[in-house]
C-alpha cells in the first residue's frame, strides 16, 4: 500500500494509506473528510473543556448578558432544570457569559477529561512521526469516545442549542466563525503532489507512479488557493546541522587568525635536537633537585 502524507502548507497532518490503482476522486474525498473529521473532533473538545467547568450552553438570546440585564428581560434558562449532569453539579460562574455556572462534580470532569484525551490522541499529528495511518474509521472512534462520555455525565442529553449536541447530530452551523474558514468544502477540495493538481476520475498511479511501496508527500488545499508552496530540498534538521556546522567552522578560521605565526615552535615536531635525545636516550627525561 502507499502511503500518503498529508500536509496543509507546512503544516503535518496525518498518514493515508492507499493503492496507487484507486480513483483519485474517492482519495480527495476520504482525505477531505478525514482532515474535516479531525477539526470536529478538536472543535468538541474545546467545547467540551467549557462543559467540565461551567456547565451547558445558555439559550443564544442569553450569551454575554449579565445577571441584571436577565432579570430586566426577564430571560429563563429552561434547560438548566433539565440538563443535570449526574451526581449534581457545583456553581461556577462563567466570566464571559456563555454558560449557565452548573460544572459537574469532580468525578464526572474526570470522565469528560478522559475523553477528551484519549481522542486527541486517535487523531494526533504525532501519529506521523510514528507512521501510523489515519482513516474515518478512527476519527468516527474518537467522536464516539467524546459522545460516550457526554451521555455518561449529561444522560439527559445538552440542550438542542449547545454546539456539542450539534457537532454530535452534525447540525453545526459555523457561518462567521473562525473555524469555517479551516473547513473545507469536499466539492472544492484540491490534492497536490510535487506542485502537480491530482486531477478527478484518474487513477493515482497516473501522478506518483506504479511503486505501491511508496511514501509521498501530497498537500490538501481548496480550489482557487493555487498551488501550496513545494516541499523543501533539505529537511528543517538537515538545514539546522549544516548551519552548526558552518558556525563552528568560522569559529575555527577565528582562531587560527588569532594565533600568532610562530605558535608552531612550541610543538614538538619543531624541536630541531628531538633526533639527537631520542638517539641517545634521553627523551622525556626529568631531573628531580634534591
Amino acid at each position: 500500500m502507499v502511503i500518503l502524507h498529508l500536509k496543509r502548507g507546512d503544516e503535518n497532518l496525518f498518514l493515508y494509506e492507499t493503492d496507487v490503482n484507486e480513483n483519485t476522486t474517492d482519495v480527495v474525498k476520504d482525505i477531505t473528510a478525514i482532515y474535516n473529521g479531525r477539526l470536529k473532533v478538536e472543535r468538541i473538545c474545546m467545547e467540551m473543556e467549557e462543559l467540565a467547568t461551567h456547565g451547558t450552553l445558555l439559550p443564544p438570546e442569553m450569551i454575554g448578558l449579565t445577571d441584571e440585564q436577565i432579570e430586566e428581560l426577564k430571560l429563563k434558562d429552561i434547560w438548566s432544570e433539565k440538563c443535570i449532569p449526574s451526581g449534581g453539579f457545583i456553581f461556577n460562574k462563567d466570566p464571559i457569559g456563555r454558560r449557565n455556572g452548573q460544572q459537574p462534580k469532580e468525578n464526572m470532569q474526570e470522565v469528560l477529561r478522559n475523553a477528551m484525551r484519549d481522542a486527541r490522541e486517535l487523531i494526533d499529528k504525532k501519529l506521523v512521526l510514528t507512521k501510523r495511518p489515519l482513516n474515518l474509521k478512527i476519527v468516527g472512534e474518537a467522536i464516539n469516545l467524546l459522545r460516550g462520555a457526554v451521555t455518561i455525565v449529561y444522560p439527559m442529553q445538552l440542550p438542542p442549542h449547545d454546539y456539542i449536541r450539534q457537532e454530535f447530530t452534525n447540525t453545526e452551523d459555523l457561518s462567521g466563525t473562525q473555524a469555517s474558514r479551516d473547513v473545507i468544502e469536499p466539492s472544492k477540495a484540491q490534492l497536490w503532489f510535487a506542485g502537480r493538481l491530482l486531477l478527478n476520475d484518474k487513477k493515482l498511479s497516473e501522478f506518483i507512479g506504479n511503486n505501491n511501496k511508496t511514501k509521498v508527500v501530497v498537500k490538501l488545499n481548496q480550489h482557487g488557493q493555487g498551488p501550496p508552496g513545494r516541499e523543501p530540498v533539505i529537511t528543517e534538521d538537515i538545514r539546522r546541522q549544516m548551519m552548526a556546522d558552518s558556525y563552528r567552522r568560522q569559529e575555527e578560521l577565528k582562531k587560527l587568525e588569532m594565533d600568532e605565526d610562530d605558535n608552531y615552535l612550541n610543538s614538538s615536531w619543531a624541536d630541531s635536537g628531538i633526533l639527537k635525545r631520542q638517539a641517545h636516550g634521553l627523551e622525556n627525561v626529568r631531573f628531580r633537585v634534591g
